[in-house]
Formats: C-alpha cells, sequence, structure tokens
C-alpha cells in the first residue's frame, strides 16, 4: 500500500524562534513534512524555486523584502506553492495587500496548531482559509466608500493648503523646506489620489470635501 502524500511546507519568517516552533509543529501531523526555512522575503522566492513545497507559511512584515513581495513574486514565477499570509498583524492594507499578491489564505499567529494544520490541508486542496480579523477587515473595506482625500497623508496635506493659496512649486518647497521634486512628487500623488488632472481641481475637490484646516 502506498503511503499518502505529505504536504511539504516552507516556514519563511525572520525571528529563528517562530520558525522553530513551527517546525516543531509540523512534526505533531503525520501528513505535514517541513520542506525548508527561510529568514526572509528574498530567501523564500529562492526556496520555493528549489524546493518547489506544496504550502508556504509567509510572514508579512519582515526586514528587506516583505510578505506581500515575496508572495507576489513567488505566485507570478512559481504557480504550484499555495501560500498562506501568517502574521500579528491584521489592518486592511495587509490584508488586501496579502490576497492580491496571491496568498490563498490569511491567518493570525495566535491560531492554534490544529487550525494551521487545517489550514494547511485547505490550501493544499485550493481552498482558502481566513482569520475573523481578516474577513472582518475585508467587509468593512467593501462596504465603506473611500472619501475623497481619506488616503492623502500629512505632508501631502501641507502641500494641498498651500496650492490652495495659489503657491506655485517652488514657493511650496520653500515654504515646507523640501526640495522642488520632492514638491512635484507631492502634488502628482494628490492629484491622483483626487482623481483629478489639474491643481485647480484638486483645490475644488479640497474645498468641497472639506480637506482644507
Amino acid at each position: 500500500m502506498v503511503p499518502p502524500k505529505r504536504i511539504r511546507v516552507l516556514l519563511v519568517d525572520d525571528h529563528a524562534l517562530v520558525r522553530r516552533g513551527l517546525a516543531t509543529f509540523l512534526l505533531a501531523f503525520d501528513d505535514l513534512e517541513l520542506a525548508g526555512e527561510a529568514a526572509g522575503g528574498e530567501e523564500a522566492v529562492q526556496l520555493c524555486a528549489q524546493l518547489q513545497p506544496d504550502v508556504v507559511l509567509m510572514d508579512l512584515v519582515m526586514p528587506g523584502m516583505n510578505g506581500v513581495t515575496a508572495t507576489r513574486l513567488i505566485a507570478e514565477h512559481q504557480p504550484h506553492p499555495q501560500i498562506i499570509a501568517l502574521t500579528s498583524f491584521h489592518d486592511a492594507d495587509l490584508v488586501q495587500g496579502a490576497l492580491q499578491a496571491g496568498a490563498i489564505s490569511y491567518l493570525l499567529k495566535n491560531v492554534t496548531a490544529e487550525e494551521l494544520a487545517a489550514a494547511i490541508r485547505a490550501a493544499y486542496a485550493g481552498q482558502a482559509t481566513l482569520a475573523p480579523e481578516a474577513t472582518q477587515v475585508l467587509v468593512q473595506s467593501m462596504a465603506l466608500p473611500l472619501l475623497p482625500g481619506c488616503e492623502l497623508t500629512s505632508r501631502e496635506r501641507d502641500v494641498l493648503a498651500l496650492m490652495s493659496q495659489g503657491l506655485n512649486n517652488v514657493e511650496i518647497a520653500d515654504r515646507l523646506t523640501i526640495s522642488r521634486s520632492t514638491v512635484k512628487f507631492h502634488v502628482s500623488s494628490i492629484l491622483s489620489k483626487l482623481g483629478v488632472a489639474t491643481r485647480t481641481e484638486a483645490v475644488a475637490v479640497a474645498v468641497q470635501h472639506h480637506l482644507l484646516p
């Protein structure tokens, strides 16, 4: 009788202690085995190409190449591994970024061993598993439309306020003590985020939606 295939799992986390704990966790299940370990995103991409794991447990917040970028590169060039985002964070940008990059599941590190094992098996079968917190974030992001200007940074709001006073890029640079190229970058970002083509339109939207102090 041929033994059932074991699911080969690649662990990706910049903390050695976390990887050690996950490796020990895999030993408790007969159908799971450790394919390898990576301490960062770049190493994860390389090992996926070399080891061809079935499932990747991917931390997202790591120095160097983060888990979202690594997930995207693996999904683009190594379509076989299913990637589970396993992280301590569940803010909207991370959840959406990981899933859009190609992760099939999103779990928090407070997950139980049985839940993680079940998620690995589900991912191997092509089925998604989302932490309740991640599901809530996705529901909220779909239910609440973004208001114009809500994505502006504090510096972009400063630039927008000076734009509303009729200052040009040189004058804004002098007022904020930043380079002209930085001002130009901020202005382009403001126009993009507000969905307008000109500075005049940007100021009009800012006035309409009370974005100015």
